[in-house]
């Protein structure tokens, strides 16, 4: 029990050290504030949810006390929530077994476990994100207005100190930014949460901590109704007001779901392929370099879930049925 407790804080600890870090204002500082949940997320998958869990209300209750009540809630809402559930959605499973007539499953001599797939937790990701960064922006104020003339004002003050003479000239640039910057910052909140998690289950499974078998990620796919989602979050994009930030912001976080689903599909429909591994480094490559290919992969996620090409491909390499006599 005290190795336990004491892990707990350990985690928590780094966690908040990490937290804590952006407000030295150094470059450095930034990659360990979006590393933060790592710690807690792998005493989450490595020790139990519960681990996380007192080691993030350690790190919450002492940010509070050393930088007051906003961060305390901050870390609380941004890092140690995802990292517990997170961390419980992975070692979530149940027993599956042969079902007898009257629907009782019949004990296994060694029992099956399916656990939690991967595409819904990639939605929880989602769901993460989009909280992170409406809590975010509710901090800037409770109405469009203020939130968006908040984000010019801080957007040309830090134009100003870069080049005080293009300041001026950079109304246009800026309007831009600040209407798409709640999309940005949900696709950067995504991708640092789905690299947190993969990175905390990888320092498990090398450490022998991990109970879990690894799952097979070409198999991700997102529930059918978050397609249905994904179209009301479109449409109430085309509203006014805190309503379209808010869609916004949910429409970012789901397509940035079924690009991360588009990978899994790539990574199915290139199996036979002789050249897959220069085919796949090449695309991540791309993504990574530029960016905005990554519409591809969005349209691709999207396309396997109308049109099931992940389920064709691998029905297509089925060896053929034996002949019967």
């Amino acid at each position: 029990m005290m190795v336990f407790g004491l892990i707990a804080l350990i985690a928590g600890a780094a966690s908040a050290l990490m937290f804590a870090s952006i407000v030295s204002g150094a470059l450095i500082s930034l990659v360990l504030f979006y590393l933060a949940p790592l710690p807690l997320m792998v005493a989450a998958i490595g020790w139990g949810p519960l681990c996380a869990s007192v080691g993030g209300i350690a790190a919450a209750i002492g940010l509070g006390a050393l930088f007051g009540l906003p961060y305390c809630i901050a870390f609380a809402v941004t890092v140690a929530l995802p990292a517990w559930w997170l961390g419980h959605l992975v070692l979530l499973s149940r027993r599956v077994g042969p079902v007898t007539p009257d629907g009782v499953t019949e004990p296994a001599a060694e029992p099956e476990l399916e656990w939690y797939p991967v595409g819904r937790i990639l939605l929880w990701i989602a769901g993460f994100a989009a909280l992170t960064t409406i809590a975010a922006l509710l901090t800037l104020g409770t109405d469009a207005e203020t939130i968006i003339g908040t984000l010019r004002r801080g957007l040309m003050r830090l134009l100003r100190a870069t080049d005080p003479q293009a300041a001026g000239e950079a109304d246009q640039f800026v309007d831009v930014l600040v209407r798409v910057a709640p999309a940005a910052a949900t696709v950067v909140a995504m991708m640092t949460l789905t690299l947190n998690l993969w990175l905390s289950a990888k320092v498990t499974a090398t450490s022998g901590r991990l109970r879990r078998p690894w799952p097979d990620m070409m198999t991700a796919e997102l529930p059918p109704m978050t397609l249905v989602a994904l179209c009301i979050a479109i449409a109430f994009c085309f509203t006014g007001g805190l309503l379209a930030i808010v869609a916004q912001i949910a429409t970012a976080a789901l397509m940035m779901g079924y690009a991360l689903a588009g990978f899994a599909v790539l990574h199915t429909l290139t199996l036979a392929l002789k050249s897959r591994t220069f085919w796949l480094g090449s695309t991540y490559a791309v993504v990574v370099v530029f960016g905005w290919p990554v519409i591809a992969m969005v349209i691709l996620g999207l396309a396997d879930a109308v049109f099931g090409f992940r389920e064709r491909f691998l029905r297509t390499r089925q060896p053929p049925p034996l002949p019967t006599v």
